[in-house]
């Protein structure tokens, strides 16, 4: 399968030079340390938010008043999602000339970019969880409609080797082909004994991949794909919606786009019933009819593969996360965890067919084994005792949000 470019530092294209790109670069980065700054962190990336001064807008030739802008890093992170353009500034320029409400990148300084800020909420606090309603789920349709009819010819260069529309089939191989090869057996051998303990075996993909049950998809047109529309992606303005980083984006087949969207949105049953209906029909309005064909029988396919995929990068995730803390995680924090690992067996054993899906209890137990056995946390320089595996509750437990 083609190999994405790797993810960071980023490639950017050769940075501009001159004296006025001089002072540009100096300003950004004063504007990066700004001490009224705003700190946004994602899987991907982390992001200052800071007020936009006059001189550097006038260096950018862009609107000062009351005006901010957005300075984004790349985090060093586990590879869990394929990147197949390395610079997102690079796809920004043509998204946002098709669709105008994405912020704009003003500036890719290579370890680092400078963005527009686009002012709102993000769904993620306005509406945590339960029903959007009728009318931000047309917003989505629309959306999704309109990111179709960005012209593939003016995408920056696929990586060799990409699937050539409309080869489906070819297309959901190559994204099981990077979760297995890129996700899964590089990183099997430090959580082996994690994943083996909560019960994904070695071949689980392979297996997936291979399922003969499993009906050959439908051809239908490629076009780009923002692959991550989720709550947190998406800023509510007093007159619109606007859909926000876009470094994960991709070219391929539309039914995988809305199939993340559908399991990261955590739609109940009526909404993701009447989600489906809206992207079918926003679709047939912007003229893509032929990429609805084989909707009923091949998203399916594409729902069980994101939750195939996704036990790999959450499992090791909740792993991760309690080696950050400062310290033993405590029992609560163990909890929260293998809640966690236990949802995203939960939701991949259908898929991948796997035996059983363990209990918290059990959960608990083997995060606990893998915290402190020799891949996890190293306990040097210790000055505490670890504790034992954490002991067995009795009665139901909620962990904390």
């Amino acid at each position: 399968m083609p190999s994405p470019p790797p993810r960071s530092p980023h490639e950017a294209p050769k940075p501009k030079s001159g004296r006025r790109e001089t002072w540009i670069r100096r300003l950004a980065d004063s504007h990066k340390d700004h001490p009224d700054r705003e700190v946004v962190a994602g899987h991907h990336n982390v992001n200052h938010v800071v007020p936009l001064s006059w001189t550097l807008a006038l260096l950018l030739r862009t609107m000062p008043f009351r005006a901010r802008v957005k300075c984004r890093m790349p985090r060093e992170t586990v590879e869990v999602v394929p990147r197949i353009w390395p610079s997102e500034a690079e796809l920004l320029k043509v998204v946002s000339r098709h669709l105008a409400e994405v912020p704009r990148c003003l500036r890719d300084f290579g370890d680092w970019s400078l963005h527009s800020y686009r002012a709102g909420r993000a769904l993620s606090e306005a509406q945590p969880e339960g029903p959007v309603g009728e009318a931000m789920m047309r917003s989505f349709a629309g959306f999704f409609a309109r990111t179709a009819s960005v012209p593939g010819e003016e995408l920056p260069v696929r990586p060799a080797g990409w699937p050539e529309s409309p080869r489906t089939q070819e297309f959901l191989d190559w994204l099981i082909g990077f979760t297995e090869e890129r996700v899964h057996r590089p990183h099997r051998w430090r959580f082996h004994d994690l994943f083996t303990a909560v019960g994904i075996r070695p071949g689980v993909m392979a297996a997936f991949r291979d399922d003969p049950a499993r009906p050959r998809l439908t051809p239908r047109p490629f076009c780009l794909l923002h692959t991550d529309v989720h709550r947190a992606n998406v800023v509510v303005g007093r007159k619109r919606v606007a859909v926000i980083d876009w470094e994960l984006a991709m070219y391929g087949d539309p039914l995988h786009d809305l199939a993340t969207h559908l399991v990261r949105m955590e739609y109940d049953k009526d909404e993701r019933t009447r989600m489906k209906e809206l992207w079918a029909e926003a679709m047939v309005r912007a003229g893509h009819r032929d990429m609805t064909v084989g909707l009923a029988t091949d998203l399916p396919v594409y729902l069980d593969f994101e939750y195939a995929q996704s036990v790999f990068p959450d499992v090791m995730r909740a792993a991760l996360d309690l080696t950050a803390l400062p310290g033993d995680p405590d029992a609560g924090a163990y909890a929260f965890a293998a809640a966690r690992v236990c949802r995203a067996v939960r939701r991949a054993a259908e898929p991948l067919k796997l035996a059983e899906v363990p209990d918290e209890r059990r959960a608990e137990r083997a995060l606990w084994g893998w915290v402190h056995g020799a891949v996890g946390r190293v306990p040097s320089f210790r000055t505490t005792t670890p504790r034992g595996p954490p002991a067995p509750r009795s009665g139901p437990h909620t962990p904390g949000r």
